[in-house]
């Protein structure tokens, strides 16, 4: 039995998805792909408002992560931890061997523009990691804010993963300057995992000739190159591209402003139920994420339980992740949700809690 994805990612992908996924395989090298790649490139260009270089990887957003720190980190990195991926995105920029200190938040908290500037006024770092949306505890950080701040630091290249919000709200690249914008397809875009989507400023690039152990598979020369054939330097997961083409196709003619809308009334919609049915909130108003709703446990539900009833419904439910896995859980409201499918859900959640 398939059971309806209500995690934060993936998330449940469309049957005409699913089907794009199924075009007949083209080579990688043939004039075919290079008309697809070149679609797929100016569509995501208007999505995310820049005119600058957009680059298909194939892989997950970490592997991206991991190769925007080894070609734009040169003297000195700060990265922003305020979760579980954020803390993990410092471990990685460690482990390729970049200097790099980690600007511990509190779980729950954003990442605010106050902080920012007093890390870049030291003049110690070339480069900045932050995650505008923290997946694990459901705090969106005020992305145009901070952006504002690192204007006045020309010389920081800003990267930025926007793996849990691109494409639910605006996220103009160019008017925010940032330097790499980096983000998966298996959340708000509604795709199987597997391919990643990221830009490079020229300042980004320019960073990146001076810049030796730099790899290969995610070296952004190598992309850049590739890119005036529009292509990719190695295999592309063409099948996942093909997917990408038709969503694109999707989101457009549900129109832009009208899908960032259905984002902010399902958020909406989870706020009240989870404050009607007694549990808290692990985010402060001002910074709850609009693609999932990270509630407290303040009711002690048994969310194990809980989890496998729903699962027996027909549901896959999260109870939280990390070190607040059991005092939290987490629903998601992005891609091609709809506010049917999350009352149907909640309505069978309902089912199965006790009465407070």
């Amino acid at each position: 039995m398939h059971k309806k994805l209500f995690i934060p990612g993936p998330v449940e992908v469309a049957p005409e998805i699913l089907q794009a996924m199924a075009t007949p395989m083209i080579g990688h090298r043939m004039p075919e792909y290079a008309l697809l790649h070149r679609g797929v490139k100016e569509k995501m260009k208007i999505l995310l408002f820049t005119g600058g270089k957009v680059f298909l990887a194939t892989s997950s957003a970490f592997g991206v992560m991991e190769g925007a720190v080894r070609n734009l980190v040169g003297k000195r990195c700060v990265n922003f931890c305020n979760g579980a991926f954020s803390d993990k995105w410092h471990d990685v920029a460690r482990r390729c061997g970049k200097e790099a200190d980690a600007v511990k938040v509190e779980w729950g908290k954003p990442v605010t523009p106050e902080l920012v500037d007093q890390a870049l006024a030291t003049g110690r770092y070339d480069a900045i990691t932050m995650i505008h949306n923290e997946t694990s505890t459901g705090v969106m950080s005020p992305l145009p804010e901070i952006a504002a701040v690192l204007r006045k630091y020309p010389d920081v290249v800003s990267i930025v993963d926007t793996v849990s919000s691109m494409s639910a709200l605006k996220i103009p690249v160019d008017e925010l300057g940032i330097d790499c914008c980096i983000f998966g397809v298996q959340k708000a875009f509604a795709l199987p995992p597997g391919l990643a989507v990221f830009t490079a400023s020229q300042k980004a690039l320019e960073r990146c000739k001076g810049i030796d152990g730099r790899g290969y598979y995610f070296d952004f020369l190598e992309f850049d190159a590739a890119d005036e054939k529009d292509n990719t330097p190695s295999t592309p997961c063409i099948s996942q591209i093909y997917a990408l083409d038709r969503q694109l196709e999707r989101i457009f003619a549900e129109g832009l402003e009208r899908r960032w809308e259905r984002h902010r009334e399902m958020a909406t919609f989870v706020r009240e139920w989870v404050q009607e049915r007694g549990y808290g909130f692990f985010v402060d108003q001002p910074y709850r994420s609009l693609t999932l709703t990270c509630a407290v446990n303040t009711r002690n539900t048994d969310l194990p339980a809980l989890k496998k009833s729903l699962g027996e419904r027909g549901f896959a439910f999260d109870d939280g992740y990390g070190k607040i896995k059991g005092k939290t859980f987490r629903i998601p409201h992005m891609g091609d949700m709809q506010m049917a499918d999350l009352r149907e859900f909640l309505s069978v959640v309902d089912q199965v809690l006790p009465m407070p």
